[in-house]
């Protein structure tokens, strides 16, 4: 197809596939503050600290975290949290070890957490696992 004969809508397709979107050192930028949540995920992490070590605003950091993850950073951290839990809670260690050990300052706020993520509470969860095993 002659450039001519295209219409404005596949051009600006052919346009916007041929862009990066984003400069090489967002991507690397925003991989490093991923990387560093998934770390320090058991300390507490704040939004703040991470956009200024990407050296960005809070708002465009989330913008960009979202448009690379498909999660803002928050729901990636808790996300990443409760992986982690699920994990720990198969192995049979506590539920208040686990929460501690993942990052939550709260058994209340854990246990729903947990549970609006997988359907569960963390016992139902650990107990449905036992019995999986045996």
């Amino acid at each position: 197809m002659s450039e001519n004969s295209k219409t404005y809508f596949k051009s600006e397709v052919d346009r916007l596939y041929g862009e990066e979107l984003f400069r090489p050192e967002l991507y690397v930028q925003v991989r490093q503050s991923r990387d560093f949540m998934e770390k320090y995920h058991t300390e507490k992490i704040k939004l703040n600290d991470l956009a200024a070590a990407a050296f960005m605003s809070r708002f465009h950091y989330v913008r960009i975290f979202q448009r690379m993850y498909g999660l803002t950073p928050r729901c990636y951290l808790r996300d990443f949290r409760i992986s982690n839990a699920k994990k720990l809670l198969k192995k049979g260690l506590p539920i208040t070890q686990v929460c501690f050990d993942v990052g939550y300052e709260s058994l209340p706020t854990f246990s729903a957490v947990f549970k609006k993520c997988t359907g569960y509470t963390p016992s139902e969860y650990q107990r449905i696992q036992k019995s999986n095993l045996e």
